[in-house]
């Protein structure tokens, strides 16, 4: 039996039913048609499908749509404001932040998320805010390097270093 669920999603209210095990990632991507989250493991254990609900980053694969309830959801395509992208997004483009690009909208959203709580981290910050996050193609050096530039662009300094070599994750 489905259920109704309203809320908003990238600044739209919507309401939907919905089958009460309906995973948000598959709400967001079959029911609002928002294919920018991406469904990488199945496992919540990649952070492809990173979403922004009520302003805190959350693995969209680990809730039910049902529980999303009145919520405000950002996904990867509420980011940019008409054919401006959000900064972070354009770091990850100008200082190549990405190679297969299938983490990265998860990646900006957890970036994002880590930007609104710390303006200006450091590169061991940027990793401890990134670790839910795996990417199979890169070193994750220009990773940390477009969270820097957008950590700047935005009023941070992007600036603050710790000199460590650890990739995001701490691999």
């Amino acid at each position: 039996m489905k259920r109704k669920v309203a809320l908003t999603v990238n600044g739209t209210r919507r309401e939907d039913e919905v089958e009460p095990r309906q995973l948000l990632v598959h709400y967001l991507r079959d029911t609002a048609g928002l294919t920018g989250t991406h469904i990488g493991c199945d496992t919540s254990q990649c952070g492809a499908c990173t979403v922004l609900i009520d302003g805190k980053a959350v693995k969209s694969c680990t809730m039910f749509a049902v529980q999303a309830q009145d919520a405000n959801v950002q996904t990867i395509e509420g980011l940019a404001n008409g054919d401006q992208l959000h900064p972070l997004q354009q770091a990850f483009w100008d200082n190549h932040g990405l190679q297969c690009g299938y983490c990265t909208p998860g990646f900006i959203m957890a970036g994002v998320y880590l930007l609104s709580q710390n303006p200006n981290p450091t590169d061991d910050e940027i990793r401890k805010g990134l670790e839910g996050n795996l990417c199979r193609c890169t070193g994750y050096v220009n990773i940390i390097k477009s969270v820097k530039a957008a950590a700047a662009a935005m009023g941070g300094t992007g600036a603050a270093t710790s000199g460590a070599t650890v990739a995001a994750g701490g691999e």
